[in-house]
């Protein structure tokens, strides 16, 4: 059984002083908690810092970002800023057209209206552009329904497709 014994070195939980012991009362392990106290205060200060960096980034910040959990919120902007802000391999239409399209096979009525609004306002793709990457991406989700639900060989599929 572990017991912990916290105690506060200061008012900032990167400095708090923690032990833990399992079994028998005299076997503290204070790094583990230790560590895991240093980095709930990592975790505030990073979301904090990546608050501010969206912010900058976009001109504001958007509602979303605080439905988004303190941890998972740096990878997710970073994620977004380096891929989908960022200038890739894929110019910015076709990464809007893709997000569209998948937003469109997922559902997710917030996707499908943001990404359209990029699509057509940032990047400039046309309605007829827009509705043949979604038809595009409705076509593989309708087929791979039936490659899935009908089991077809994958071997011989791969071998069909490769000209073999």
């Amino acid at each position: 059984m572990w017991t912990y014994d916290v105690s506060y070195a200061s008012t900032s939980p990167t400095y708090t002083v923690c032990s833990a012991s399992k079994g028998e009362p005299n076997d503290p392990h204070p790094l583990t908690i230790a560590l895991v106290i240093s980095a709930a205060a990592a975790q505030a200060d990073t979301a904090d810092q990546t608050r501010s960096d969206t912010k900058a980034t976009l001109g504001g910040l958007p509602i979303f970002v605080s439905a988004i959990a303190d941890p998972a919120l740096p990878g997710i902007w970073s994620e977004q800023k380096n891929l989908m802000l960022a200038t890739t391999a894929l110019d910015d239409k076709t990464k809007s057209l893709i997000s569209l399209a998948v937003a469109a096979q997922i559902p997710c009525s917030y996707c499908i209206y943001s990404d359209t609004l990029d699509a057509t306002h940032a990047t400039g793709a046309t309605d007829k552009q827009i509705a043949e990457a979604v038809a595009v991406a409705g076509m593989t989700r309708a087929m791979s329904t039936i490659f899935n639900g009908m089991q077809v060989d994958f071997a011989q599929f791969k071998a069909e497709m490769s000209g073999n």
